[in-house]
């Protein structure tokens, strides 16, 4: 068995050193461990799709006649029913917490749904200003067609032209013959 006598061949690439923890890039043939998350996932357009409708609702006499009723309701039971049914006394503190509550929870629903109003105006201003763009750009291709038309047709000869240049023809003609009559008709004289 031979072997080959030279200079020994070092490795010019460095490797990392071997560790015992994986390295942050982990393996490419295999999907990354789903990472912990604090905070729990929501998809945001179904999100802001309810707090349209929540907003939409809230903006209805509906909702007033119906959170009317629950307040009157609420303020008759805990004044004349009997005292060991009651659950919340005259002051109605619970009534005003569960009122700030629901005040506290409508107001960023409805800014959420106003935000949502407002990138989809915007995009459909956008869409407008674009068509408006475009109808301005054939309005003026158009309107130098019709002038290229008109520079055009001043060139050409129309009926009307046509008619008045073989009227004046004929005019001509008529005053030449009483000028200069033809010889046939001296003849017939």
């Amino acid at each position: 068995m031979r072997t080959r006598a030279g200079p020994a061949r070092t490795n010019t690439r460095r490797r990392p050193p071997m560790t015992a923890e994986p390295t942050s890039r982990g393996r490419l043939d295999q999907p990354l461990a789903p990472k912990r998350r604090w905070l729990p996932e929501y998809d945001p357009e179904s999100f802001g799709r309810t707090s349209e409708r929540v907003a939409r609702f809230l903006g209805t006499g509906r909702f007033i006649v119906w959170m009317t009723v629950v307040i009157v309701i609420w303020v008759v039971w805990n004044t004349w029913a009997p005292h060991a049914l009651r659950f919340d006394p005259f002051p109605f503190i619970f009534l005003t917490l569960v009122l700030s509550l629901q005040a506290s929870y409508a107001a960023p629903l409805i800014l959420l749904a106003q935000n949502r109003q407002d990138d989809r105006d915007r995009v459909n201003l956008e869409q407008d200003r674009h068509q408006n763009e475009r109808s301005i750009a054939d309005t003026e291709y158009l309107t130098r067609e019709i002038a290229a038309l008109r520079m055009g047709l001043g060139e050409v000869a129309t009926r009307d032209w046509i008619r008045s240049e073989l009227q004046d023809l004929v005019k001509d003609m008529a005053e030449r013959r009483q000028v200069f009559p033809r010889e046939s008709d001296e003849a017939d004289r």
